[in-house]
């Protein structure tokens, strides 16, 4: 979201608040990432602290030689950055901002101390071209191989390149546990996808599954810190323990999902599944929604590639995507591995990746036509067309990135009916989305607000539509970050929330 239509106060205080930490600047809770990458060096005999940005100075002050950052989105053009500033009307996101500000606490602290800094992450790729005056060296990949070494001869003042392209891990041996608590209870069961679609980021990593006993390790970690909830990192719940994309390996994930439970877990989330091993094995998934004990209040909501409708850039860019079949059985597989999760209360995100440079109208209404279809079957989904974005390890890497006058002009169809139809679905499960508050006031208002505001903000997705995304421009100077803008914002908002829907 442009960071223009967020005002500060909401971020500082609902959206990103401060980080918890103990006297010393450590946080109590990180990123899986960042708490890899301090097993990683601290496996290789350096002393690391976690920290968040704004305890950042406290901790270098104690000596630190290398300040080593993690980033997600530093420039806001990740899929979902990029969704949301096309259609809001462009303008640096709020990942973008808050990068550029720590940039800024950077230069501060450079000026004072003798100190490098590496950044890296799943955002790397996005500097590797560009990179700030401040940053020492752009580290993009994993870091169990290349990083320590980079650290060391930044400590020790030995030239480094600008950009590091680390080597992947291909050996479990060489990926050490987390020994302190992930945010949010997140452990990784599997690494890598097999699929090969042109478009994803992990395409060069080798397929890893993880032991139970290595995943129950990282589960220990957690729940020692009081997490009781796990989120399992994985490109695919259903390929973990799988030899071939032709199988489930339907006992290695029940025997996960049971040992999860033994070791006292509480809820069990995961990230992402696709649609081709959900119909491959119904039964594993009933059994898994059984064990974790999934119901109404307490659902599933996995990220799932639904991609395109269009059979050339399917065979072109995600040929894999259905294996073991093919384009021509793919909307049936989606409506019927669809059907499957829900029977079992795991209701999937689905994703779009719109825009291919060599994808025309004929193509999107392709991809109109599957979701009608879907749709026709009353799913319980929610459906997102994404913006594709070159990511720079990805094959389409060398793709200029999405732009209104780029995107094909039916793409603002597709937009405007998914719009519909999730608001349909958010509505339906507004219980189960606000049942993890405790509060039962803070759930009814959120309930209300659910309902109220998402229905009375329908006209605008319809001119995106009608102005093939051009309307989207009249909001580009709009700027809710000043005293006047964000009394204005929560205006706005009790009137959307108290008017009549009609």
């Amino acid at each position: 979201m442009p960071y223009r239509l967020v005002p500060r106060i909401f971020m500082d205080k609902i959206f990103t608040p401060p980080e918890k930490t103990d006297r010393d600047g450590r946080a109590i809770f990180a990123p899986y990432p960042l708490r890899k990458v301090e097993a990683i060096l601290t496996s290789h005999g350096f002393n690391v602290i976690v920290t968040p940005p704004e305890k950042l100075e406290k901790v270098v002050s104690k000596g630190a030689k290398v300040i080593g950052i993690n980033t997600h989105d530093p420039l806001g053009i990740e899929p979902v950055s990029m969704k949301l500033s096309i259609i809001f009307g462009g303008g640096k996101t709020w990942t973008a901002k808050f990068f550029e500000e720590l940039g800024e606490k950077i230069k501060k602290i450079k000026s004072k101390y003798d100190i490098k800094v590496v950044v890296g992450g799943a955002g790397a790729w996005q500097l590797e071209k560009e990179p700030p005056e401040w940053i020492d060296v752009v580290f993009i990949g994993h870091a169990e191989i290349d990083f320590p070494e980079i650290v060391k001869k930044l400590e020790e003042g030995e030239k480094v390149p600008r950009v590091v392209k680390a080597r992947y891990p291909k050996k479990l041996s060489e990926i050490p546990p987390i020994i302190n608590a992930a945010r949010g209870g997140e452990v990784q069961i599997t690494r890598g996808c097999p699929r090969g679609c042109w478009f994803c980021s992990v395409t060069p990593d080798t397929f890893i599954s993880f032991p139970i006993d290595y995943i129950l390790k990282e589960v220990e970690v957690n729940m020692r810190a009081g997490i009781k909830d796990v989120s399992l990192i994985t490109d695919d719940m259903m390929l973990y323990g799988a030899k071939s994309l032709r199988e489930v390996n339907h006992d290695a994930i029940i025997r996960l999902y049971t040992e999860l439970k033994k070791a006292g877990v509480d809820y069990i989330n995961f990230a992402h599944i696709s649609a081709a091993p959900v119909k491959l094995s119904p039964r594993t998934i009933k059994e898994m929604s059984e064990i974790a004990g999934w119901n109404e209040q307490k659902a599933v909501s996995p990220v799932v590639g639904l991609e395109t409708g269009s059979e050339k850039i399917f065979n072109k860019y995600m040929k894999m995507k259905a294996f073991p079949w093919g384009y021509n059985n793919w909307k049936d597989l989606i409506v019927e591995a669809t059907a499957i999760m829900n029977d079992s209360y795991i209701y999937p995100c689905y994703t779009m990746t719109i825009g291919y440079p060599d994808e025309t109208d004929e193509d999107v209404e392709q991809s109109i036509k599957l979701v009608e279809y879907i749709i026709d079957h009353k799913p319980i989904a929610w459906i997102f067309p994404l913006p594709v974005i070159p990511m720079g390890t990805s094959k389409i890497r060398d793709n200029p990135l999405p732009a209104i006058e780029r995107l094909p002009s039916r793409y603002w169809d597709l937009l405007y009916m998914t719009w519909k139809y999730d608001l349909q679905i958010t509505r339906k499960l507004a219980r189960t989305i606000t049942a993890t508050s405790k509060n039962k006031v803070v759930r009814s208002l959120a309930t209300y607000l659910i309902d109220k505001v998402f229905n009375n903000v329908e006209w605008y997705f319809k001119q995106l539509k009608e102005s093939k995304g051009k309307s989207a421009l009249s909001y580009k100077d709009l700027n809710l970050n000043t005293t006047y803008g964000v009394m204005w914002a929560i205006a706005q908002l009790f009137k959307l929330a108290f008017s009549s829907s009609g």
